[in-house]
């Protein structure tokens, strides 16, 4: 992209921002409903600017900053008594952190560190904000994923990733029934499901080398 065609594309989406604030003053003051596409308006010149001079960090610094901007006023605005914002501070902050952290990601100290530490900041938000109902172990359940596959992929440890993935999932969805409805016992199914991941990594690989 040459430098004049994203300087048309910022200053279009500069005085579509305008346009939008004039309109929405004009005719609903009481509401800043022009924030909701200033967002998309904002990061699209940004993004396309970081994305052909390849500097994606700024792009992750600039753009999570302005994401996080939005949902905290979104949540002042509508409901500001219950902080929902923080739910969505800890994926968004580590969208940088990844992208700082380069080639890094793929030790494995750095994944535990990073996944105990989101775990333990949803932990903590659902003590405070919903302790009735754990629902943390969804965030946890998503993280996970990472230095589990991580650990296996370095040994080359197929066979043995599907074996531990199967019943890291059995467990959650165990968990899940077991917290959120316990009355009805239906874990069984994905559980059963996910059983043929091992079952078709052993007969397909193993079995074959047997065979031959």
């Amino acid at each position: 992209m040459k430098r004049y065609e994203w300087r048309f594309i910022a200053t279009g989406c500069a005085l579509t921002i305008f346009f939008f604030i004039i309109v929405n003053y004009i005719t609903k003051t009481q509401y800043p409903w022009f924030i909701y596409p200033t967002l998309l308006l904002l990061l699209l010149p940004l993004g396309l600017y970081c994305i052909f001079e390849k500097k994606h960090t700024l792009f992750s610094l600039v753009g999570s900053f302005l994401i996080l901007l939005y949902l905290v006023t979104e949540n002042y605005l509508n409901t500001p008594d219950y902080p929902w914002v923080l739910y969505a501070v800890a994926p968004i902050v580590l969208w940088p952190v990844l992208i700082l952290l380069g080639k890094r990601n793929n030790s494995m100290f750095v994944a535990c560190t990073i996944s105990t530490f989101f775990i333990l900041y949803y932990v903590i938000l659902n003590i405070y904000l919903a302790p009735p109902y754990p629902w943390a172990i969804f965030p946890a359940f998503a993280i996970l994923w990472w230095p589990l596959s991580l650990y296996h992929v370095k040994r080359k440890s197929y066979f043995a990733f599907s074996v531990s993935a199967a019943i890291f999932i059995s467990l959650f969805f165990i968990s899940v029934n077991v917290f959120f409805s316990p009355r009805t016992i239906w874990a069984v199914y994905p559980a059963f499901a996910v059983l043929w991941w091992p079952l078709s990594m052993y007969y397909y690989y193993y079995r074959r080398k047997v065979d031959y």
